[in-house]
């Protein structure tokens, strides 16, 4: 692991061939709440006109994954939401929904009812919103809230829930030995998909559907859910305020989200 001063190493890139740059949007590309910074769209703008591939990769439903797109000028970029359970590329103001993986709602309200029966329950509906069992911060979901029971739950197909309460996190044990995919995201929160379902499954089928080599990909993010991001690509770079858990899964690391490190990261790409 390089030291914490020092700068993204610049990939080792042909002019010719093009990239594929996975970017993570909340923590990484703008603060949550908050639109891009000048810097940060110019950085991807250059990306984009050396004619490399931007993909975003997030926790983000959907809804808000193309809300951000949208405000950082993007008109053509794939679209990897809800850490790998819906993938979808945007075009102009329009997008298509490539592949969405549904997760065993009922198998994960079996353990929340049972560990924590006070926890909310959220399932996303893809491009609309979510179901709630109960009214969430306005803050904490992107898209309209739908009050459901426990049996619509059961019966809907979603690719996410989100479970979220006090020690939300101590279901992730038993959440991981029923085979899905779980990770806490904060000690209140825990987003739960599919079996083997990660940012990096699905940038690896928009990887081969663009014809990128494999050696030509890049990932830039902050978080525990990005990791698997880390491991897939061929040059990975963490954000500089990532925790210490994140930052030593990473080969390389820039500058916090203060010091733009995710617009310097970028333009490290271009050699």
């Amino acid at each position: 692991m390089t030291p914490a001063t020092a700068q993204p190493t610049r990939a080792n890139t042909e002019p010719t061939a093009p990239l594929l740059v996975a970017c993570d949007i909340d923590g990484t590309l703008l603060r949550t709440g908050q639109r891009p910074t000048a810097a940060v769209q110019h950085a991807t703008r250059e990306v984009l006109r050396a004619g490399h591939h931007v993909a975003l990769a997030t926790g983000r439903s959907l809804t808000g994954a193309v809300t951000a797109a949208l405000q950082l000028g993007l008109r053509d970029v794939w679209i990897v939401a809800s850490n790998g359970a819906v993938t979808a590329h945007l075009l102009g103001d329009h997008y298509r929904v490539v592949e969405q993986q549904t997760v065993d709602a009922t198998a994960v309200i079996d353990v929340a009812l049972k560990e924590a029966p006070a926890v909310r329950i959220a399932g996303e509906i893809v491009g609309a919103g979510w179901r709630v069992s109960a009214p969430f911060p306005s803050h904490e979901l992107n898209g309209a809230q739908r009050l459901a029971t426990i049996a619509e739950f059961r019966t809907s197909s979603t690719p996410r829930i989100a479970l979220h309460g006090p020690d939300a996190y101590r279901l992730v044990p038993t959440l991981l030995a029923r085979s899905l995919t779980a990770i806490a995201t904060r000690l209140d929160w825990v987003d739960v998909t599919a079996p083997q379902i990660s940012k990096a499954s699905a940038l690896e089928k928009v990887r081969i559907e663009l014809g990128v080599d494999t050696d030509r990909t890049a990932a830039i993010g902050d978080g525990e859910n990005d990791i698997e991001m880390f491991r897939w690509a061929a040059h990975d770079v963490a954000m500089g305020h990532a925790s210490p858990f994140v930052l030593a899964a990473a080969r390389h690391r820039t500058g916090s989200i203060d010091d733009e490190g995710a617009a310097s990261a970028l333009l490290s790409l271009l050699g």
